[in-house]
């Protein structure tokens, strides 16, 4: 192995070469660049940094020089002071950020610094940064919601928040009068890092005062993984340049409130009524109550040390905040060490109140909790890890999707939580933290490695199905009608006005409109059945909730007699830029091509269950109520559901698609640069994306998302359409060429699709920017706002199903492998039908290992596995 060595000791950088020595001059920058350049053109496979640290400002962030070229060349580059391999391994761990950015850029490094464990989030802020502008600390629990009255152009609205919880990670100084709170002059130095395996964030910082004392800190973070209730920090300080007193002070900080998302500052933010305050020597508590839900947060923490004598420690209780604090005569190059372990609890109006007794309660310190989360972490890794060859950065960004995932919902956080995962994970509060379509994305994560917790994620929706029903009810239909946005009830918490951020302007929102978000409930159930096998689920619930959602869009449908076809009226496609035909005063769409296949796939599912589970289904239908009639009409919609085909071929996202304007998108990228939100500049000139072809995201397309080929051919037969042998070639290049990508999911459905029609560096390009969209905050700013938690899984899902050929829609399982060139092997294990597989593969061959015995098919060929037995199966 031939590594690169490069000296930064003196002015001039050194390069050693394993062929020749090389000196680059000039500014920081410039010598990075240089050395970059040579180092592109070099056969090596990595590089070893000595001499002082060096960082980079460049545009997108501030970056440690090795750390920059790791980036840019996609290979290893190490400091000096670390084993090259050992240090090496660890890159594909770690996330670090170097210095502060205040504003939206900190937002976005809080988000992907997140810890979490299911039930809590905690935003990778340090434990002195106050709620501001600049940074924005935060706690969150799952399914902690508040609805609050905002007035909204002369009109009052309700709009139900995810709730920044009380912060009780507050921890930070005082020295000569002035409090060290992370502003911005204070900070001399920060580097933040999140170990990705262990669930542990680690800062180091040097922050000094108007006086100029220095001092140093560090901090640890975890959110227990084991005791999902509980998160621990490691608090340690140490003056630099000066002995002196040093005020060292703890808080539970009730005087919180929603800021996160820019454009819901002017509405209603505070949602909390602190309902009691205490303080016994080194605990405290807080309570507090969420003012129209009625959720009570129960937090209650204790501090430790073992060189600070917390005997001296003064409580005091204000208004919202309970203080602990204590002044000590601190020495030069002394570290002084504080742990501080919380318990949170949070308990529905339903449910009976908690009740602390500070003096019975206690908690365990920093290093017992930070090693049982550790190893609880690493039983959930074994799992659900993906790993990689030939790409240390695909590979990192891959254990970073899986940790968010894990923090958002995990088997330990989430068993017995009445809780799905939102669309921006427990990182932040965009969308309100409701519950989306996203599930569809998000479910086969959970299905193929932790299936119980995909079950404790259905039942999410099955307890909201009684509101589901009042909605349809109200809305005259039948069934189940899910909301698009869900929250803590089930009801429709869609917003009713929307701010364009780029005009400033609030305008009618049609949002709810996404019926097909049952659809995606519905596939999700079928994927889980399908795989878990788990019939006393479908038995007890999944039956009633197809039946309700099926009834429903039975009712949705009305026979078109110039079509003499059935149609599907007032409904929105996951496009989500066309919300109503041009000019009209109602909003909705016809004929979603999406949602009528859907429909017709749910049709077609509800006649095979009929006949699977004969005796089970008819109780189902006793239940719901449904009847013979209702069914017989539903085998008739399946063949007779009208779409919009023109002769090419191209299926039409809705009826009069092909009679909108085409955009003119070489003008609006030369304007504007990024067009991803293309509705909200059109808004801004006064005109409307439903004028135009013009998407934000990948529509008709979806179906490909869903279904293998074979199976929407299926579809289309049932409907009686005959298309061209290539009409899915054409049918992504006609919208490929419309898309503005305004929703990073689209890169991933449209990176399946070049894949299904052979465009393999299609595929590769459009996944790597989906891989890389959060990590890099391709959308500007959207990352501040939390995590993408669809995007994110299906990252994950893509390496296993497009680039290894997995496939669990079908009776047996399906392996059809498709490396990308960019990767030399790949590996994984999952749970499919209650056997455990354990698989690896090359360019070349397929090496899977099963603990019962088994056939499955490869390459379309069927192969046998023998129990405990690896078998290596050659595809070239």
């Amino acid at each position: 192995m031939k590594l690169a060595k490069i000296n930064t000791q003196t002015a001039d950088w050194q390069l050693e070469l394993p062929t020749e020595n090389l000196t680059f001059t000039g500014a920081p920058a410039e010598k990075a660049q240089q050395l970059l350049d040579t180092l592109a053109n070099t056969a090596i496979a990595g590089g070893i940094l000595t001499g002082e640290e060096v960082l980079l400002a460049q545009p997108e962030g501030i970056f440690e020089l090795s750390q920059w070229l790791t980036e840019k060349l996609n290979l290893p580059f190490v400091p000096a002071t670390e084993d090259f391999k050992t240090a090496a391994e660890n890159l594909k761990w770690q996330v670090t950020y170097h210095g502060y950015r205040p504003g939206k850029d900190e937002y976005s490094v809080e988000s992907l610094l997140t810890v979490g464990n299911g039930f809590m989030g905690l935003r990778g802020t340090m434990p002195e940064m106050e709620i501001s502008d600049d940074h924005y600390p935060a706690t969150y629990l799952a399914s902690l919601y508040n609805t609050a009255a905002s007035v909204v152009s002369d009109q009052t609205i309700y709009n139900e928040d995810f709730v920044n919880a009380p912060n009780l990670q507050k921890i930070y100084l005082i020295v000569d009068d002035e409090k060290i709170a992370f502003e911005k002059e204070q900070i001399k130095k920060l580097t933040r890092t999140l170990h990705l395996k262990t669930g542990l964030f680690h800062a180091n910082a040097i922050v000094t005062t108007k006086t100029g004392k220095e001092i140093a800190i560090t901090v640890k973070k975890i959110a227990n993984m084991q005791q999902t209730e509980q998160y621990s920090l490691q608090y340690a300080f140490m003056p630099l340049n000066f002995s002196g007193t040093i005020t060292l002070v703890s808080e539970a900080d009730g005087d919180v409130y929603n800021y996160n998302v820019a454009r819901y500052r002017s509405l209603t933010k505070n949602h909390l009524d602190i309902v009691n305050l205490e303080a016994k020597a080194t605990k405290a508590l807080l309570v507090a109550k969420t003012k129209a839900s009625q959720i009570t947060v129960t937090q209650y923490s204790e501090l430790f040390s073992q060189n600070i004598d917390l005997t001296q420690l003064e409580n005091t209780l204000a208004e919202k905040v309970v203080r602990q604090k204590l002044t000590i005569s601190a020495k030069e190059n002394t570290w002084y060490t504080l742990d501080k372990t919380v318990s949170v609890a949070q308990r529905r109006k339903e449910e009976a109140p908690l009740h602390i007794d500070l003096d019975q309660v206690s908690l365990p310190a920093f290093e017992k909790s930070a090693a049982e989360s550790a190893a609880a972490w690493q039983i959930l890794w074994d799992k659900a890890a993906i790993t990689v060859t030939g790409d240390l950065m695909s590979q990192k960004l891959l254990n970073l999707h899986t940790y968010h995932l894990l923090s958002s919902a995990s088997p330990n956080g989430n068993k017995g939580l009445d809780a799905s995962i939102t669309a921006r994970g427990l990182h932040g509060e965009a969308y309100r933290g409701h519950i989306f379509w996203d599930e569809l994305f998000i479910l086969p994560f959970y299905i193929i490695h932790f299936p119980k917790t995909a079950r404790e994620i259905l039942l999410y929706r099955y307890r909201r199905l009684p509101a589901a029903k009042i909605d349809a009810k109200k809305a005259g239909y039948k069934g189940a009608m899910f909301p698009w946005q869900s929250g803590l009830d089930g009801t429709e918490q869609s917003q009713e006005l929307h701010l364009n951020p780029i005009s400033g302007k609030w305008k009618e929102d049609h949002s709810r409109l996404q019926r097909h978000v049952s659809l995606a409930i519905a596939y999700n159930i079928w994927q889980y059945f399908n795989n878990a096998q788990d019939e006393d689920f479908m038995k007890q619930y999944g039956l009633e909730l197809l039946l309700e959602i099926a009834h429903f869009w039975e009712s949705a449908t009305q026979w078109d007699e110039t079509l003499q076809r059935y149609t599907i009226d007032h409904v929105m496609g996951p496009d989500e830029f066309h919300e109503s035909y041009p000019n009209a005063k109602k909003g909705g769409l016809k004929n979603n091509a999406y949602t009528n296949m859907m429909v017709v796939w749910l049709f077609e599912e509800i006649e095979r269950l009929q006949e699977l589970l004969p005796t089970d289904f008819l109780a189902a239908v006793e239940k719901t109520g449904l009847t013979t009639e209702t069914l017989e009409k539903m085998a008739t919609i399946k063949n007779k559901l009208a779409l919009e085909i023109n002769d090419e071929g191209i299926i039409a996202q809705f009826a009069g698609y092909f009679d909108l304007k085409d955009l003119d998108w070489d003008y609006y990228k030369e304007k504007y640069g990024n067009v991803y939100r293309m509705d909200r500049i059109l808004n801004a000139e006064g005109r409307s994306a439903d004028e135009y072809q013009v998407a934000k995201q990948a529509d008709s397309l979806m179906i490909f998302y869903n279904f293998p080929q074979q199976k929407v051919n299926e579809i289309l037969q049932d409907l009686n359409y005959n298309l061209p042998k290539d009409y899915v070639t054409k049918n992504l290049a006609y919208y490929l060429a419309r898309t503005s990508h305004g929703s990073t999911l689209s890169r991933v459905v449209h990176a399946q699709l070049a894949a299904m029609v052979d465009d393999q560096d299609l595929a590769w390009q459009l996944y790597q920017e989906a891989l890389y969209s959060d990590y890099r905050d391709i959308q500007g700013g959207t990352t501040a706002e939390g995590i993408h938690a669809g995007v994110m899984a299906a990252t994950l899902y893509i390496p296993l199903t497009t680039f290894a050929g997995l496939d669990i829609r079908q009776e047996v399982l399906n392996l059809t492998p498709n490396l990308p060139k960019a990767w030399t092997s790949l590996a994984y294990k999952l749970k499919i039908r209650g056997v455990h597989f354990d698989i690896a593969l090359t360019h070349n061959d397929i090496t899977i290992t099963a603990d019962e015995t088994i056939t499955i098919q490869v390459c379309g060929k069927p192969v046998t596995l023998k129990a405990g037995s690896k078998t290596i199966v050659p595809y070239k």
